[in-house]
């Protein structure tokens, strides 16, 4: 990350890990679990507006509704592939989901292929450094099962419960 880089570690609801925000000034580029290792990041924490469109956000999303809004954010190191499997999590509803083979079969149509890797979308999946707003936790495996959650699966399972959606427990 270049340039001034800063940190706002939000409060979730029992149950669940905290989240710690990451900004290089006015837009959001990170979003992840506090106990997660790639957040073990230094640098100053202070408060800025984008920390708190998207703490009004994540308080939203925490009391069982879907935000009418998004933080600005920009997702650094995107190469093409995980754009594309990024805007697809992104079109993911509230409450819904897709599996690793259904996004692997949008992105195959999209680029005209006969077929794309389920793994290789896992791998993009996992790499989304901007979780719930870039609803991740919404991807499950063919038969709506767990298959992993860089946040931890215990976040995931809240999440999937806070919202409503049926899958296979471990």
């Amino acid at each position: 990350m270049e340039g001034n880089v800063f940190k706002r570690i939000y409060r979730t609801p029992k149950g669940l890990d905290d989240l710690i925000m990451v900004s290089e000034g006015g837009i959001l580029t990170g979003l992840s679990f506090f106990d997660c290792a790639d957040n073990k990041i230094e640098c100053e924490e202070k408060e800025l507006p984008v920390f708190r469109d998207t703490k009004k956000w994540l308080d939203i999303y925490f009391s069982g509704k879907s935000p009418d809004f998004m933080p600005e954010f920009k997702i650094n190191d995107l190469t093409p592939f995980r754009k594309e499997v990024s805007d697809i999590m992104l079109s993911i509803p509230f409450g819904k989901t897709m599996t690793y083979g259904g996004i692997a079969a949008l992105v195959a149509q999209k680029r005209g292929i006969k077929k794309m890797s389920a793994q290789a979308v896992g791998g993009a999946v996992g790499w989304n450094p901007l979780c719930i707003i870039v609803p991740c936790h919404r991807v499950l495996g063919a038969d709506k099962s767990l298959t992993g959650y860089g946040g931890g699966i215990k976040n995931k399972i809240a999440l999937l419960e806070l919202e409503g959606i049926e899958f296979r427990k471990p």
